[in-house]
């Protein structure tokens, strides 16, 4: 019975992990298709529309 708890604790360490690493590659794919097109278009940055104010800013890293 121990075996069969601690094999299920791996397979969802594994699994967490696994989502956690598909996420990751997803932001940095996402990353590196905005920096093509900004230097495809010669652009300094991309800017995104504030909804509560309708301001243009900078988009950040963090902002995906």
């Amino acid at each position: 019975m121990p075996q069969l708890i601690i094999m299920g604790l791996l397979v969802v360490g594994a699994w967490l992990l696994y989502r956690r690493f598909v996420a990751e590659a997803e932001k940095l794919a996402s990353r590196s298709r905005r920096a093509e097109k900004e230097r495809q278009t010669g652009a300094i940055g991309t800017l995104v529309k504030d909804p509560v104010t309708g301001e243009y800013h900078l988009k950040k890293d963090e902002e995906e």
